[in-house]
């Protein structure tokens, strides 16, 4: 018995050998096959909802760059090199999905930092407004937030050349 899967390999294949035929025969570029957008969309949405990507509140968002980097990188799949369409799309959308990942946890941390280095004069306080909560809450949020990780912004130095190729370079 054969398992029901959610996106047909052999047919998506096929699908991309036709647009890409279609896009040989044509001067101008053909529109992606609605059965090939289904399938990408059905990876992308089936794949934010692994244990990895389930819980970030800009799901959405990453499901939407993950389609964007296919459709952008539809002509790079080669049918001749492999014929496994969906371990392609797959991949892209990946990779979508942490660079997103990225992107919303450096805004969080410019965020968090615009937050700390607010001046506490800053906050306006109503009539209504108890003082000392007030204190008590924004400085534990200030204690809460301080080591926020920054570690995307260190930047990796680059890879020095291995000292054996270098002498043996000496010798030829």
């Amino acid at each position: 018995m054969i398992a029901n899967h959610y996106v047909n390999n052999a047919k998506m294949l096929n699908c991309l050998k036709d647009y890409r035929l279609n896009i040989l025969n044509n001067d101008i570029k053909p529109k992606i096959p609605e059965y090939l957008g289904e399938c990408i969309l059905k990876i992308a949405t089936r794949l934010s909802y692994k244990s990895n990507f389930i819980n970030y509140s800009y799901r959405d968002d990453m499901i939407s760059d993950g389609i964007e980097n296919c459709i952008h990188c539809i002509n790079s799949f080669d049918p001749e090199k492999s014929s496994n369409p969906f371990a392609y799309f797959t991949q892209v959308i990946y990779f979508a999905f942490l660079r997103r990942i990225a992107k919303e946890k450096k805004q969080s941390y410019i965020k968090h930092q615009l937050v700390k280095d607010m001046p506490f004069d800053a906050f306006d306080m109503q009539e209504h407004d108890d003082d000392s909560e007030f204190k008590n809450s924004y400085m534990s949020f200030i204690q809460t937030h301080q080591n926020f990780d920054a570690s995307f912004f260190v930047k990796k130095e680059p890879k020095e050349k291995n000292e054996k190729f270098e002498s043996l370079d000496a010798f030829l």
